[in-house]
């Protein structure tokens, strides 16, 4: 991808995840040392008030943002900066979509810094919502 490929109101590629799992949930939490038991034990989700489902780390759905927004910027180092709200929860089995929208492109000698509101979705309803600037070169000349 280069600078002039990129307009203001190009959308990003939408990600599918189908059916969060649960055992992944569960394995995160182990390796994160989450001791909140609402991603590993059904009694506590429900005494939480949170249904019969375990619930996704907040971390790992900004993850699904994260891999998309680097995905087609083309490489991590352009990430600049991300900023994400946690709106509502994302259970085992939800399937979640990824998105985003260019909503202002800043250019240099270099390319362009390019700004874009992002999001995951479930069941209708924003689970993140934010914003993240990537760093695009300018096509080189020939």
């Amino acid at each position: 991808m280069n600078a002039q490929d990129i307009q203001v109101g190009a959308r990003l590629p939408e990600r599918h995840i189908t059916a969060v799992n649960a055992e992944h949930i569960k394995q995160v939490a182990l390796v994160l040392r989450d001791s909140n038991p609402i991603h590993f034990d059904l009694d506590a989700v429900a005494k939480a008030g949170l249904g019969d489902r375990e619930v996704n780390q907040g971390g790992s759905t900004m993850a699904y943002v994260l891999d998309l927004v680097t995905e087609w910027a083309g490489s991590r180092a352009a990430l600049r900066t991300v900023s994400c709200s946690f709106r509502s929860n994302v259970f085992a089995g939800d399937d979640v979509v990824v998105g985003g929208e260019v909503t202002a492109i800043t250019e240099d000698a270099a390319g362009a810094l390019v700004e874009c509101t992002v999001w995951a979705e479930t069941n209708g309803r924003r689970a993140i919502q934010g914003s993240a600037t990537v760093a695009v070169p300018r096509r080189k000349a020939r």
